[in-house]
């Protein structure tokens, strides 16, 4: 499936797949893989998630923290944190994200909240000018 729908939100080279999701259960577990050189959208919403990478090696922000990802890493990204993935290590990153079924949209970083977050040079080199 087609990553995002919406121009406005940069990223590149990703794609999703909804692998399982019933009402009863209300959550769904999707896979994204993240193409070598690709990122997910820089966002943040209010709901929580959890992501198992399952192939690869890359990099997440999570909040003020960039970390470094492999097959088997667990990341959790609270409410309202800035976050993206970044297939930075020269080779496909895929991960399983287990979501609530019924979500907010993203939300998109302002050019205010982008200045902050790029104040911070490590996270500014991280998102690039592209988010």
């Amino acid at each position: 499936m087609a990553y995002k729908q919406d121009d406005a939100a940069p990223f590149r080279s990703v794609t999703r797949q909804v692998l399982f999701s019933d009402p009863r259960l209300g959550c769904e577990w999707r896979y994204f893989e993240v193409a070598a050189g690709g990122y997910s959208t820089l966002e943040r919403h209010h709901h929580v998630h959890a992501t198992m990478i399952h192939r690869g090696r890359g990099q997440c922000l999570v909040g003020e923290v960039i970390s470094d990802v492999a097959v088997g890493d667990l990341v959790f990204i609270p409410p309202m944190t800035w976050h993206q993935f970044r297939a930075n290590a020269g080779e496909i990153l895929g991960f399983l994200c287990l979501v609530n079924a019924d979500r907010d949209r993203p939300q998109l970083p302002r050019s205010d909240e982008l200045a902050t977050l790029r104040q911070n040079k490590t996270i500014a080199e991280f998102i690039g000018a592209e988010a």
